[in-house]
């Protein structure tokens, strides 16, 4: 038997600790019933567009996916099935978005080029934006050709 077993645990920690922990539950609790929020951090003024275009994008039957200008219906490319991964987990997310907010395929997503150099992808029907340049710069350029269209099928 050791001393530790003979000696009773210092009363004093036990209600330091759970004074601690009782502040810690109605500081949490005050803070949830007040709904305090952190400020804000002020967005950085954007940059202007240089180049915008409205992309409507289609299943097809073989598999692939065609990209279209959605105001001439101009085809802007057509990604081939089993390639365009990143374009195609894009547009996973953003259309699970719209199923579950009961929005059809028809609007369309706008793609803009900011002239700074970053691209962003929008769906007009929700609001959400994507940046782009957050996934790295040949994830960009997925969408980036979308823009410049000439020679753009994969």
């Amino acid at each position: 038997m050791s001393a530790m077993d003979a000696e009773p645990f210092p009363r004093g920690a036990l209600i330091a600790a759970a004074a601690l922990l009782g502040l810690s539950i109605v500081a949490t609790a005050a803070v949830r019933l007040v709904r305090i929020t952190a400020p804000s951090p002020v967005a950085a003024p954007r940059a202007a567009p240089v180049a915008s275009v409205d992309l409507a994008f289609a299943d097809q039957t073989d598999g692939s996916v065609s990209v279209r200008d959605s105001h001439t219906g101009a085809l802007v490319a057509t990604l081939s099935p089993g390639t365009n991964g990143f374009v195609r987990g894009v547009l996973r997310g953003l259309a699970h978005d719209r199923m579950t907010r009961h929005i059809g395929a028809a609007p369309p997503f706008r793609l803009t080029e900011l002239d700074r150099g970053r691209l962003f992808l929008r769906d007009t029907a929700t609001g959400r934006e994507i940046d782009l340049q957050s996934f790295g710069v040949d994830n960009r350029d997925a969408f980036k050709r979308f823009l410049h269209p000439e020679g753009a099928s994969s």
